[in-house]
C-alpha cells in the first residue's frame, strides 16, 4: 500500500514555520529597537554657539539640542532640555551665578535651573529595564526537514538560551557605561554656584525645567 503524503497538515506545517519566523523577525526588530544607546560627549568649550545675549558687561552664548537618542528622548519625555553655555564676564568684578547672575526668559521670568544630580537622575538610562531581554531564554528555533513532500526529522535550537542573557547582560554593560560618561560631564560642568572672576570666561552644561527651546536672557545683580 502506498501511503500519500498529507497535503493539508504540510500545509498547516509551513503555515506555523511562517508564524514563528515572523515572530522572531519581530523579536529581532524589536531588540534593535531597543538596544542601550551610547553617550556622546558635549565637550562645551568646542561647541559653536549661534545664540547670545549681554547684560552689564557679562556675555552668556548658549547652545540647546545636545543630547542624543534615549537621552534626546527622555529630555522630550522628562520636560527637562540641557543647555552648554559659554559665559564671559567682562565687568569690574567677580560674580557667582546662581547668585550674581541669573538666566531668565525673554518676558522676564527666572528660569529654573536643576540639580546635576537631580538631572542625570532625570535623564539617565535604565539600566535595570534591559532584564527584559531574559524573557528570551526560553525561545527555541525549530527546523523542519522533508523529503518530496514526507516529514523526516523535526529540530530544535535552544537560541534564547544564549540571545537572552548575553543581550540583557551586553545592553547593561552598554547603558552602565553611557550613563557614566553622561554623568561625568554633568558634574565636570557644573556652574551653579560656581565663582567667575573679572575678565574669565568658564563654560558650562546647565539643565533646565522647560519643553521649548525659548530664548535666554541674563539678570545681573
Amino acid at each position: 500500500m502506498v501511503i500519500l503524503p498529507n497535503k493539508s497538515n504540510n500545509k498547516t506545517k509551513i503555515k506555523v514555520m511562517r508564524i514563528i519566523k515572523i515572530a522572531l523577525l519581530s523579536i529581532c526588530f524589536a531588540t534593535l529597537m531597543s538596544c542601550a544607546s551610547g553617550y556622546k560627549m558635549i565637550n562645551p568649550e568646542s561647541i559653536k554657539y549661534v545664540s547670545n545675549t549681554m547684560s552689564d558687561n557679562i556675555k552668556l552664548e548658549y547652545k540647546y539640542d545636545l543630547l542624543h537618542k534615549k537621552y534626546a528622548k527622555k529630555e522630550l519625555k522628562k520636560g527637562v532640555k540641557l543647555l552648554a553655555v559659554k559665559i564671559t564676564n567682562d565687568s569690574d568684578r567677580d560674580l557667582t551665578f546662581g547668585k550674581d547672575i541669573k538666566l531668565t526668559y525673554e518676558n522676564g521670568n527666572e528660569i529654573l535651573v536643576m540639580e546635576s544630580a537631580n538631572a542625570f537622575k532625570t535623564l539617565k538610562q535604565s539600566t535595570a529595564s534591559y532584564l527584559w531581554y531574559l524573557l528570551l531564554t526560553p525561545v527555541n528555533l525549530y527546523t523542519t526537514k522533508t523529503t518530496n513532500g514526507f516529514q523526516q526529522e523535526t529540530s530544535s535550537t535552544p537560541i534564547g538560551l544564549v540571545a537572552g542573557p548575553g543581550l540583557a547582560i551586553g545592553n547593561m554593560i552598554a547603558s552602565g557605561s553611557a550613563n557614566k560618561k553622561f554623568k561625568t560631564e554633568l558634574l565636570k560642568y557644573n556652574v551653579n554656584g560656581s565663582s567667575i572672576g573679572k575678565g574669565e570666561t568658564v563654560y558650562g552644561l546647565i539643565p533646565i525645567r522647560t519643553t521649548s527651546f525659548d530664548a535666554i536672557k541674563l539678570k545681573v545683580e
